[in-house]
C-alpha cells in the first residue's frame, strides 16, 4: 500500500501547485520566505524559498512526472526485494529537486544540488554489478565537478554579504570580478546538463532502473543545470561564456545525434537523444531566450519520460534484452506500447500539433531570426535532421522489420499499471505544448520569414526521415551499411571517444605512476634499503656467529695467537 500512498502524495501536491500557479500569474505575485538562521560578522546565512509561477510550472511538472513512475514502479520493479528503498530513494530525488527549484539562495542550491548527485549515484548502482558500479562512479565523479563549482561560488559571494544571488544580479553585472561566478554557475551547469566535455556519464547512467531513466535522466536532473543557468540569466547574458556555451551546446546536439544513429542499446539510444535535446535547450538559453528554454524543458519532460516508460515495457518483456537488433515487428503484439512509443517519438522530432512542435518549432524559428553565423544555423539544422533519423531507425527497428529474438516468445499488452501510467503521460505529450504555449507566452507570436526559410525544418526533417529509411530496410541477406564507413563508425559510437576521456585517460597516468611507483620504490629500493637489506646484513653476521660457536676452541687459539703477534709488534716498533 506504500506505492498507493506515495502516488497519492505526489498527486496531491501535483493539484496544489497547479492551483497555486494559476493564482500566481493571474495576480502577477511571487512569494518569498526567509527564515535567519544565523549572522556572522554581517553576512547572513538564510534559508530562502523563491514560489513565482516558473518555480511552482517546473514543481508541478516534476511532480506529475514523479507520481507516474512511482506507480509504473509498481509493476515494473514487482519482483524487487528492496522495493521500499527504491521507491523512497525516488521521493528523496523529488524532494532535492524541489529543494533547489524554490531556491534562490545559493547554499540551499547546493543542498538540493547535491542531493540530486548523491541520490543519482545510490540509483544508478541499484542493480548491484561491476557495470553499475562504474556507471555510479563515473556519474558522481562528474558530477563532483559541478558540486565544488557551487561550493567556490558561495565561498566568492561572501564578498557580496549574502548568499541570496536574486538581489545581486542587476548589480553583480557590472562587478569585475563576477566573471569568475559565471565560469563556475556555466561549469556546474554543463556537468550536470552532461554538456561536452562531461557528456559520457549520460549514457552511463542507463545502468539504472527504467522508471529512473524516466524520471531523472530524462525530465529533472539533467534539466537542473539548465534551470540554474535560466535563474542566472540575467547575469550571464551577451557575455563572452554565452557565446563560448552556445559553440559547446550545439556540438553536443550535434555529437548526440550522431552517436545515437551508431548505438543498438535502445536505453543509450534515448539517453542520446536526451543529450541532444539538453544541447538545444543550452544553445537557445545562450541565445539570450531564458522562456524558450524552459518551455522546451517542459514539453520534453513529458515525451521524454513516456519514451523510457515505453522503453521499459519492451525491455520487460523482451527478457531484459535491450539491443534492438534482436527486436522487430513488437507492434503487433504490443498495440498499446507502440502507440504511446510512437506519440513520444513524433513528439520528439516536432511533427505538428504534438507537445515537441510548439517549443522546437519556435527555437528554430527563433535562432534562424537571430544574428548568430552560418555555423550554429548549420549545426542547428543538422541536429534536427538527425534527430528524425535516428527517431525513422529506431521505428524500423522495433515495429516495422521482422522480430528476430526467437521461435517461442510471449508478448503481450496487458500490464494495466504500466498502461494507465503511459496514457497520462501521453495524453499530456499531446496537449502539454498548446497549454504551455498559452501559459508561458501572453501574447501569441507569429514569425514571418522568406517561404524556404519557413519551410527549411521539413526539409531537414524529410532528409532525415529518408536517411532513416534507407539506412534501416533490411532483409534476410542485408549486411550492416555502417561497415562501409567503419572507421567513423568507430569513432562516432564512442561519442567522439568521451567515455574513454572521461575514464582511461584520467585514471592512466596515476594507475601507471602508481604502478612504477610500486616496482621500483616499494619493490625496489624500498625493499634493498630497508626489510630485504637489513635481513640480509643480519642473515650474515648470524652465518659468521653461528660459524664462531661451531668451531670455538680453534678460534679462541687463533685469536690469541693473534692477539699476541699484535702486542708483540705494537712493543717492537
Amino acid at each position: 500500500m506504500c506505492y498507493y500512498s506515495f502516488f497519492f502524495l505526489m498527486f496531491f501536491m501535483l493539484m496544489n501547485f497547479f492551483f497555486f500557479l494559476f493564482f500566481l500569474m493571474e495576480n502577477d505575485y511571487m512569494i518569498l520566505l526567509e527564515w535567519e538562521i544565523i549572522t556572522i560578522n554581517s553576512c547572513q546565512v538564510v534559508m530562502s524559498i523563491l514560489l513565482d509561477w516558473m518555480s511552482f510550472l517546473f514543481m508541478m511538472f516534476v511532480s506529475l512526472i514523479s507520481s507516474v513512475v512511482i506507480y509504473y514502479s509498481k509493476s515494473y520493479m514487482s519482483s524487487e526485494k528492496n522495493l521500499s528503498r527504491f521507491i523512497i530513494l525516488v521521493l528523496l530525488f523529488v524532494f532535492s529537486m524541489i529543494m533547489l527549484i524554490i531556491s534562490p539562495n545559493i547554499i540551499s542550491i547546493l543542498l538540493g544540488w547535491d542531493g540530486l548527485g548523491l541520490v543519482s549515484y545510490c540509483l544508478v548502482i541499484f542493480y548491484q554489478n561491476i557495470k553499475s558500479y562504474n556507471a555510479g562512479m563515473l556519474t558522481v565523479l562528474s558530477n563532483r565537478i559541478g558540486d565544488v563549482c557551487i561550493l567556490m561560488v558561495i565561498s566568492w559571494m561572501l564578498n557580496y554579504g549574502s548568499w541570496n544571488y536574486i538581489f545581486y544580479l542587476n548589480f553583480m553585472k557590472y562587478d569585475y570580478y563576477v566573471s569568475y561566478i559565471m565560469i563556475l554557475i556555466m561549469l556546474a551547469a554543463m556537468t550536470k546538463s552532461a554538456q561536452i566535455p562531461f557528456s559520457s556519464w549520460l549514457p552511463a547512467a542507463m545502468a539504472a532502473p527504467t522508471p529512473v531513466s524516466a524520471l531523472v535522466h530524462s525530465s529533472t536532473l539533467v534539466t537542473a543545470g539548465v534551470y540554474l543557468l535560466i535563474r542566472f540569466n540575467l547575469l550571464l547574458e551577451n557575455t563572452y561564456f554565452f557565446k563560448f556555451l552556445l559553440l559547446i551546446s550545439s556540438l553536443t546536439m550535434l555529437m548526440a545525434g550522431i552517436s545515437a544513429n551508431y548505438e543498438f542499446d535502445l536505453k543509450k539510444i534515448i539517453a542520446l537523444s536526451t543529450l541532444s535535446q539538453l544541447g538545444l535547450m543550452m544553445s537557445i538559453l545562450s541565445m539570450g531566450m531564458p522562456m524558450m528554454a524552459f518551455f522546451h524543458l517542459l514539453t520534453h519532460a513529458m515525451f521524454k519520460a513516456l519514451l523510457f516508460m515505453c522503453a521499459g515495457v519492451i525491455i520487460h518483456m523482451m527478457m531484459d534484452i535491450q539491443d534492438i537488433r534482436f527486436m522487430g515487428g513488437i507492434s503487433k503484439f504490443i498495440p498499446l506500447t507502440s502507440l504511446c512509443m510512437n506519440i513520444s517519438n513524433l513528439s520528439l522530432c516536432g511533427i505538428p500539433f504534438l507537445s515537441g512542435f510548439y517549443s522546437k518549432d519556435l527555437i528554430l524559428e527563433m535562432m534562424s531570426m537571430s544574428n548568430f553565423n552560418l555555423f550554429i544555423y548549420i549545426l542547428y539544422y543538422i541536429s534536427t535532421g538527425l534527430t528524425v533519423f535516428y527517431t525513422i531507425r529506431l521505428l524500423f527497428y522495433l515495429m516495422i522489420n521482422d522480430f528476430n529474438l526467437m521461435s517461442i516468445f510471449n508478448l503481450y499488452d496487458e500490464d494495466y499499471l504500466m498502461l494507465k501510467s503511459m496514457f497520462i503521460l501521453m495524453f499530456m505529450s499531446l496537449i502539454s505544448g498548446s497549454f504551455l504555449m498559452w501559459l508561458i507566452f501572453y501574447k501569441p507570436i507569429y514569425i514571418i520569414m522568406s517561404i524556404h526559410m519557413k519551410l527549411m525544418v521539413i526539409y531537414v526533417t524529410l532528409w532525415g526521415s529518408i536517411m532513416g529509411y534507407l539506412i534501416s530496410m533490411m532483409n534476410i541477406y542485408s549486411y550492416n551499411k555502417f561497415l562501409k564507413i567503419y572507421f567513423f563508425s568507430f569513432y562516432f559510437s564512442m561519442m567522439m571517444f568521451m567515455p574513454n576521456l572521461s575514464t582511461y585517460s584520467v585514471s592512466y597516468f596515476m594507475l601507471n605512476f602508481s604502478n612504477k611507483l610500486m616496482k621500483n620504490i616499494d619493490m625496489g629500493w624500498s625493499e634493498m634499503l630497508s626489510s630485504q637489506g637489513l635481513l640480509k646484513i643480519i642473515k650474515k653476521f648470524s652465518i659468521f656467529y653461528n660459524f664462531y660457536q661451531y668451531n670455538n676452541f680453534k678460534i679462541y687459539l687463533y685469536s690469541f695467537v693473534m692477539w699476541m703477534f699484535f702486542i708483540l709488534m705494537m712493543y717492537l716498533y
